[in-house]
């Protein structure tokens, strides 16, 4: 019994050897949908093993760690994950899964330098170890910022992915658990949780992403709480790239969409110029005698829309934001406690991170109201 052991534990090592090579492994990708516009944004790359006995990629991963070759086989993992980037389709984003504790190896660095730029990269960190030094961490977050890349947290609402760890990752995607999502629409608390962690990301610029949809009640769920990006079973498996979603389901979010929009601010939302500032907004007013409006930013948020007279002076008045699908009589109801000077400025528009999409002018919305386009 004892030569039997030993001879599956070598059979073991070597494979785990070739594995770190790139050797009899693969990536899946499991596409990621918008549930706004009802297309695919992004894929999640993960890892399989089809050349060996053994497919589960969490014994795989335990298994490394236990002889100390976690980084080697991180490392394998991603360049299998890149292998099809550079076929990637227009305007999609590609997740891949990384340990916290494995961004500071220098072989799984060394994959990143080996890419050049990560734009359109998501980092996500997954849960195999816990952080122990989110000091130590910030430095490698901060290069993978820098070259393009975006941060992922992946099972928050479960494990240690709790609020401290949202608020030191600072996050652009937070990922739901699946726990959180199964039958949410049959239980209100789920609902409710849901909802506050989208208000929160909103307030940070971050994204929800609820993974693990299985069934089509789930699905129109989450796209009624206004959860922006969703994937699953339901959506698509994981894949050679790249497959697109159902044409059924995106019909069905597609739809959704165009009803809300009837009677919702998205249903009047124009776009608007931007500026940094005043002094950028009244440059904008020089060379364009016919602008009416210029929408002030901070980074991606809307802070205030500025006349032409109110850019020249630096006069500063905070705006109206609403989300883009407030309902059009709500928009209005809360316009009219606004000071007699500003009652009918356009509303700041945002998306459900609390990026600005544009501006809804007050005549539109009364008109929408009345019935009229």
């Amino acid at each position: 019994m004892e030569a039997l052991d030993q001879a599956v534990a070598a059979r073991e090592s070597a494979e785990l050897a070739a594995a770190c090579l790139g050797e009899g492994i693969t990536s899946a990708y499991q596409p990621i949908i918008d549930t706004a516009r009802g297309t695919v944004v992004g894929y999640e790359a993960l890892v399989r093993f089809p050349g060996y006995g053994e497919g589960n990629p969490e014994v795989w991963f335990a298994r490394a760690r236990r002889e100390g070759r976690a980084a080697e086989l991180e490392a394998a993992a991603l360049r299998s994950a890149f292998l099809h980037r550079g076929t990637l389709p227009p305007n999609c984003f590609l997740t891949v899964n990384v340990s916290p504790a494995l961004l500071l190896s220098p072989l799984v660095r060394q994959v990143w330098a080996e890419q050049g730029g990560l734009g359109g990269v998501v980092v996500e960190l997954t849960e195999q170890t816990p952080i122990e030094s989110y000091l130590q961490l910030e430095p490698h977050l901060n290069s993978l910022r820098a070259a393009g890349a975006m941060i992922a947290v992946d099972d928050a609402g479960s494990g240690y992915a709790g609020l401290q760890h949202l608020l030191a990752l600072r996050p652009s995607i937070i990922k739901m658990d699946r726990e959180l999502v199964r039958d949410i629409d049959a239980d209100e608390a789920k609902r409710a949780l849901m909802e506050m962690i989208g208000l929160f990301a909103s307030r940070v610029d971050a994204w929800i992403l609820a993974e693990g949809i299985e069934r089509v009640e789930e699905l129109d769920t989450l796209a009624a709480l206004g959860v922006p990006l969703v994937q699953g079973y339901l959506l698509g498996r994981p894949a050679a790239p790249w497959q697109d979603l159902d044409l059924d389901l995106a019909l069905r979010l597609s739809t959704r969409v165009r009803d809300a929009a009837a009677s919702t601010v998205r249903g009047v939302l124009e776009p608007a110029a931007t500026a940094p500032s005043p002094g950028a907004a009244a440059a904008l007013f020089t060379r364009d005698p016919d602008l009416t409006d210029v929408v002030l930013l901070d980074g991606r948020r809307p802070q205030a829309v500025l006349s032409e007279e109110a850019a020249r002076l630096g006069i500063v008045t905070t705006g109206l934001v609403v989300n883009v699908d407030t309902p059009v009589d709500e928009a209005l109801a809360r316009s009219i406690t606004r000071e007699a000077g500003s009652r009918f400025a356009p509303l700041l528009v945002t998306d459900n991170a609390g990026r600005f999409v544009g501006i809804a002018r007050m005549e539109r919305l009364i008109g929408k109201l009345a019935g009229t386009k």
